[in-house]
């Protein structure tokens, strides 16, 4: 029987392994590092051996804790890899926020499906999949002519795990250009570029891909019969519990690095590919309405070095002099694109201030992501922002609608243990709130609405 699994989720500025316990549906230990790109080399990379000696490291402390019955998947998108004949990289595992893929822009452009065949939109540096492999295939020609398979990024921690190369829809459907929702098949970019013979076969989340490899588990001290799942993209992750539990009409925000913002069963809407809306392609392969915008990174480089301490009074202040942080300091992605940040109303604030502002600027970035996904009934947000209590109240006010925020660390790491089980039953668990009958709440988010 599998209790304990143990989740790895590379995120793109941390790298975790989490130990989840299925019993209880916690986190019963983490481990933690920062996850930061390599800048030698051809083009900036991922460091793919500091984060195996990461994995392995704490794959090994964690089993001395508690026994480790099964390992699973979960990573950021927009990464595929490219390996030889032997698992080995043929090229470096391209760090997407590198701006190489713009240099060929006009030539990708010429051959992409259109946003009706993938529901992809068209975005910069290397949030396309297909304009990363586009860019390796026509730099380094040599180089990508070594490859025997392309992977996405989960599904190459599986492969060195245990030596099994498989892919996986939803992060084939994850903004990449790769891949048909509505056919759930390759689309024509693939054909085009005569990579199908590259990809991986395609296989659910859930798959065991095999037991770990034997020179691991001496390693690690794990059971050489220890399984491992073939893994999922990591917004994907943190919806599944709530695909399992909840009725539709709900959202899910998942946030990290970005604010993924996913709507099922929500209202019909026209995704508009120009505002960073897309579908994403969940764990059971259905299409998803989604939108998203870099707010973790926003939030970070918006109180770097400041205190995040805030008073009800600094709060009121906000709310009544209307104190605005409009869009957006990460141009190029977001419902926002081409605005640049600014602020209104913000002369003298004090750090309290500043972070409730910050706090309600996300909260409203948010909010217009699941506008225009068509987001209904109550919203369920994982991840970090769970624990602002600021943005959550904003977020509700601004939505009207309630807004659960998720207890667990990182609903990513319960969401892929879930692979590991056999139909656990889960109910949404956090803190509820209901939007506010203050009418200043209200009121400041009109203002910020009509701002933009």
């Amino acid at each position: 029987m599998i209790r304990h699994v143990a989740v790895i989720d590379i995120g793109k500025t941390n790298a975790k392994v989490a130990l989840v316990d299925l019993a209880t549906m916690r986190e019963a230990a983490l481990r933690r590092a920062a996850n930061a790109a390599s800048t030698g080399g051809p083009y900036p990379h991922h460091d793919v051996e500091r984060l195996w000696a990461f994995i392995l490291d704490s794959l090994a402390e964690l089993h001395h804790e508690q026994r480790i019955d099964a390992i699973s998947i979960a990573t950021h998108g927009a990464t595929g890899v490219v390996v030889d004949a032997e698992g080995r990289l043929a090229l470096p595992v391209i760090d997407y926020e590198f701006g190489g893929p713009d240099q060929v822009a006009e030539d990708y452009d010429a051959i992409r499906p259109p946003f009706a065949e993938t529901g992809t939109p068209r975005l910069p540096a290397g949030l396309n999949v297909g304009a990363q492999l586009f860019f390796q295939q026509k730099r380094f020609p040599a180089e990508f002519a070594r490859a025997a398979a392309i992977l996405m990024y989960a599904q190459y921690w599986a492969l060195r795990l245990t030596g099994i190369a498989a892919n996986e829809v939803t992060s084939l459907g994850c903004h990449t250009d790769l891949w048909n929702p509505w056919k759930a098949d390759y689309s024509s970019l693939v054909d085009r570029m005569g990579w199908r013979r590259l990809m991986a076969p395609v296989r659910p989340a859930k798959d065991r891909l095999g037991p770990i490899l034997p020179p691991l588990a001496k390693q690690t001290g794990l059971d050489p019969q220890t399984l491992v799942f073939c893994g999922l993209h990591d917004s994907n992750a943190s919806l599944l519990p709530h695909l399992i539990s909840d009725a539709p009409p709900f959202s899910v925000v998942s946030t990290g690095t970005w604010v993924v913002s996913m709507a099922v069963g929500g209202r019909k809407v026209e995704l508009d590919p120009a505002r960073d809306t897309l579908v994403n392609v969940n764990a059971l392969g259905d299409p998803v309405p989604s939108a998203r915008f870099m707010g973790g990174r926003e939030f970070s480089l918006l109180t770097d070095g400041t205190p995040q301490d805030w008073s009800e009074d600094d709060v009121a202040d906000v709310l009544a002099r209307k104190i605005l942080l409009l869009p957006s300091t990460q141009l190029g992605s977001g419902p926002f694109p081409q605005r640049t940040a600014q602020w209104t109303n913000a002369e003298g604030l004090s750090s309290g201030q500043r972070f409730a502002a910050i706090s309600f600027y996300l909260a409203l970035m948010t909010t217009t992501c699941l506008d225009l996904i068509g987001g209904d009934g109550p919203t369920i947000v994982e991840g970090p922002f769970a624990q602002n209590r600021l943005f959550i109240r904003m977020l509700a006010a601004a939505t009207g609608r309630p807004v659960v925020a998720s207890e667990t660390a990182t609903g990513t790491s319960i969401g892929a243990a879930l692979l590991a089980s056999d139909g656990a039953t889960l109910v949404s668990k956090g803190e509820r709130t209901e939007p506010p009958t203050d009418q200043p709440w209200g009121e400041y988010a009109r203002a910020w609405r009509r701002s933009t």
